[in-house]
């Protein structure tokens, strides 16, 4: 039986190998560039972007890792000041340097103010064109 169970354990750690990375490396001077887009408003799709965030600041380091997150549609929820829980993780990730943007073009559909923001958002005239400008400049786009 414990035979069978340090050959599982082998097995699995062959089948689930670590990431190898691309050339060059991630590294202090040249981190990976890396946009994020939410655009969905609810608390399991805003949690699993934040929870996404969180998962590629542990696997790089915040030191090698410039992330961006875009809130636009429904998603510039996960940027207000008013949802608590949510706020809370924003907050957190900001101190590892992740930024957030805001898409002024939902904010005035939406009638949302720049008081009602999370301090240290950035506001963009339009989040989406934001995502393209970014990835037209070399940063991944990843869509949790």
């Amino acid at each position: 039986m414990k035979r069978l169970l340090v050959l599982g354990f082998c097995f699995s750690a062959l089948a689930f190998g670590d990431v190898r990375f691309a050339q060059p490396e991630p590294s202090i001077d040249k981190p990976r560039e890396v946009v994020m887009g939410i655009s969905a408003g609810d608390n399991e799709s805003i949690h699993h972007g934040l929870s996404t965030a969180n998962n590629v600041l542990k696997f790089y380091g915040p030191e090698k890792i410039h992330l961006r997150i875009v809130a636009y549609y429904h998603g510039i929820r996960t940027l207000l000041k008013s949802e608590k829980e949510i706020a809370v993780r924003v907050r957190a990730l900001q101190q590892y340097g992740v930024e957030f943007v805001a898409c002024g073009n939902t904010m005035e559909t939406k009638k949302i103010t720049q008081d009602q923001l999370i301090e240290d958002v950035e506001i963009v005239s339009a989040g989406i064109a934001e995502v393209i400008e970014r990835a037209t400049e070399g940063a991944f786009y990843i869509q949790p």
